[in-house]
């Protein structure tokens, strides 16, 4: 397991996505790309933030996921926002496509990674939260801050004497 988490390399997050949506599920799929697109993916220009994945005729796609143009593939680059294609078995698809079309519930890119030199996406499904519930993930949030900042500074005190 260890040696998976460092064949990882993180191109970008959605930690946007953490605090609209609660994620329900998680699934690593693959991606169709074209080469410049995987040298501008190592160089780190993607940007997550509007993506979403939805399936057509029995193929997931990811959608408004922003992959930038490699500056030495001027000729070769393709539409920074096109929709990819991506990778994942059919019963898969059928899985998430059923989960998907509950009302509510939605497809989110979570991370862009490479794993053992393939591109991956972590797609969320998730369900959007309300105001309420963003509150109480603020909270939440505040609560376990002050909790680490006291279990630190309790700890510099007792060493000290």
């Amino acid at each position: 397991m260890a040696q998976e988490d460092n064949s990882r390399q993180i191109i970008a997050s959605n930690r946007r996505a953490r605090y609209d949506y609660e994620i329900v599920d998680t699934v690593e799929a693959g991606m169709a790309l074209i080469g410049p697109e995987v040298k501008s993916l190592r160089a780190g220009n993607a940007n997550l933030s509007d993506g979403y994945a939805f399936v057509r005729r029995g193929q997931m796609f990811l959608a408004n996921v922003h992959i930038g143009a490699y500056e030495n593939a001027w000729r070769e680059n393709a539409e920074p926002r096109r929709e990819r294609k991506l990778l994942l078995h059919r019963h898969e698809i059928r899985r998430l496509e059923t989960k998907a079309s509950e009302p509510g519930m939605t497809l989110i890119p979570l991370r862009l990674y490479f794993k053992n030199g393939r591109a991956k996406v972590e797609l969320g499904l998730c369900r959007g939260k309300q105001r309420h519930d963003k509150r109480e993930s603020i909270r939440k949030r505040e609560s376990d801050r002050d909790l680490q900042r006291a279990m630190r500074g309790r700890g510099r005190g007792r060493s000290r004497g």
